[in-house]
């Protein structure tokens, strides 16, 4: 089983082409959680997160043979670049076998790093199987995106670093996808501070790890969804799950709409961009799903930002609306002169701003003298949504709340 001495030993491998990240208290979450929150910031390594790591660390100790005939892996984006990266460095040439759905920001980034990108199959798995077809006709190494001691030791570097930085840690979050990540920080912090806990978050919606530990077993699911794509695995490792069993002390799941949450309030509240599967331990903090006490120091290892514009668009769209804060509805108005208005009158009297407007006098749901208008709109919180549709209600419009 990964050993301590192997995250000691990748320590000495890595920094040539890794990078050491900052330890940042937070304020604002320290108040939101009830208890002293230093986020890991993971997001600011080189090539957007952690994986690069790992990947350094498995391609220093490539015999001279395995360096000529090059590496090959699959990735759903951030190991891919990792492993770009780093073979580039230590001149080592590399393939790439990404998810067709993969974010092209994660895709054409690879190529930049200097690998040849391939993209196959829906998720992860499907392109992982064409990647050891590469391995075997090509006599390419494969380099592990989680199931690799050296990849595991490599991760472990970051629970070095915590402790380094942070020696009263009492807490450490980390996601969870195919287990690498929190292995080697599981096993760095244990040895160093037995005590202290690690916790293991998932997305509900790609929760193998939380189902193998509930089996004893590992637990391959059928399909994953979720927008954490970062730790989209139907399944955790061989390699990782008896290290998790034993050094993880509790894995917990957030759902996608937790996870939008944590992503909208670290770029309001801290100006840091975090992609879904780096913010799920934020998440699952905030969503009071782990138990901290006030005289607690917690670090959640924000793994990484590589989130594709489109899809952070989308995120933050769903993070305000959990928070109360955007609000899209559709009422029947007269359609006569002045009808909306005395709508807008209502929702500016209540302090709500309008986004959009949408008036149809055609909709088929309607009588003829009657038009249907969809709003989208500016709110602040959860109790400002009640009084405005109560106002609404009040005022005779009759509301469908759309978003």
């Amino acid at each position: 089983m990964l050993s301590f001495d192997d995250v000691l030993a990748a320590r000495d491998r890595i920094y040539s082409v890794a990078r050491r990240t900052p330890l940042q208290y937070s304020h604002t979450f320290s108040e939101m959680i009830g208890a002293d929150v230093y986020l890991k910031l993971e997001s600011l390594q080189r090539t957007g997160a952690f994986k690069i790591r790992g990947a350094m660390n498995r391609i220093e100790t490539l015999s001279p043979d395995q360096r000529d005939a090059g590496v090959v892996t699959a990735s759903a984006g951030n190991h891919a670049q990792g492993v770009a990266l780093a073979a580039t460095r230590s001149g080592v040439d590399s393939k790439i076998v990404m998810p067709e759905h993969a974010p092209i920001s994660k895709v054409k980034a690879t190529e930049r790093y200097g690998a040849d990108v391939v993209l196959h199959g829906a998720d992860y798995n499907e392109a992982a199987e064409r990647a050891h077809e590469i391995e075997r006709r090509e006599g390419r190494t494969y380099v592990e995106a989680f199931d690799d001691e050296l990849v595991m030791a490599g991760q472990g570097t970051i629970g070095l670093e915590i402790l380094d930085d942070c020696p009263m840690a009492d807490v450490v979050v980390v996601p969870i996808g195919g287990g690498g990540l929190i292995s080697g920080i599981a096993t760095a912090i244990k040895a160093r501070r037995p005590d202290a806990r690690v916790v293991g978050v998932q997305a509900a919606g790609a929760s193998s790890a939380a189902a193998s530990l509930q089996k004893g077993s590992r637990v391959e699911l059928d399909s994953v969804d979720t927008i954490a794509d970062g730790i989209a695995t139907r399944t955790i490792g061989e390699e990782t799950f008896p290290v998790i069993e034993e050094r993880v002390d509790e894995v917990v799941t957030v759902t996608d709409e937790e996870i939008a949450v944590a992503v909208t309030y670290l770029v309001e509240r801290t100006k840091l961009l975090t992609e879904g599967a780096g913010a799920v331990p934020l998440a699952a903090l905030l969503g009071d799903q782990i138990d901290v006490a006030p005289d607690e120091t917690v670090v959640p290892v924000l793994s990484g930002g590589n989130i594709d514009l489109n899809t952070l668009t989308t995120v933050l769209m769903r993070g305000l609306i959990a928070n109360g804060r955007y609000l899209k509805i559709r009422t029947v108005l007269k359609d006569r002169p002045g009808a909306l208005l005395d709508l807008a009158g209502v929702i500016a009297e209540n302090r709500a701003n309008i986004y959009a407007i949408h008036h149809d006098r055609t909709s088929k749901d309607v009588a003829m003298n009657a038009a249907e208008v969809e709003l989208d709109l500016e709110t602040r919180g959860h109790e400002h949504v009640v009084e405005l549709l109560d106002a609404l209600e009040a005022a005779g419009y009759e509301v469908d709340i759309l978003a």
